[in-house]
């Protein structure tokens, strides 16, 4: 399977810095057996990551999008409403799943507001922009990432859960 790797921020996108947030997205599809197909920097601006969060879905066809970067407070913090913009559906366990896993790490958790959802057969997941914040919640959805995926691809995988042997 393939996957699209979008980092949000206008100060990277300007040339500022490294991508460390790419990278720790990078390594969770690494992780779960992606083929990275695509990795960009873009600026906080809503239209522009809802056009290539439709280009990377319908377009490129990838099974996964992740994105970094743009779900805080700051008034140019769009990537959640840029990411509903282009949904089909919402996958909130998700969401809530990875502020759940930030909650031990910062009294900010309840600040993100990132949100995951499905377009035709991609899944969108925002993270955190802050690259040790990916580390935390990547821990916690990497198991169920796969058979989100299967199904997603039209197979029916086994409902056992990794720590329980299928019938």
């Amino acid at each position: 399977m393939r996957a699209a790797l979008l980092t949000v921020s206008s100060s990277r996108a300007g040339g500022g810095g490294d991508d460390e947030s790419g990278e720790r997205l990078a390594a969770l599809a690494a992780a779960l057996g992606l083929e990275v197909v695509g990795r960009e920097v873009l600026p906080d601006d809503q239209a522009t990551i809802a056009a290539r969060l439709t280009y990377w879905a319908d377009g490129a066809g990838v099974a996964l999008i992740l994105t970094s970067g743009g779900t805080g407070f700051a008034p140019d913090d769009v990537t959640p409403e840029a990411t509903r913009e282009v949904l089909d559906r919402e996958a909130p366990g998700i969401a809530e799943a990875m502020r759940e896993a930030s909650r031990p790490h910062t009294a900010n958790w309840m600040l993100s507001r990132g949100v995951a959802g499905i377009r035709g057969s991609t899944l969108i997941v925002n993270f955190p922009g802050s690259p040790r914040s990916i580390d935390q919640t990547a821990a916690t959805l990497a198991p169920a990432l796969p058979h989100a995926l299967a199904l997603l691809a039209g197979e029916r995988p086994s409902h056992a859960s990794p720590a329980e042997p299928a019938p």
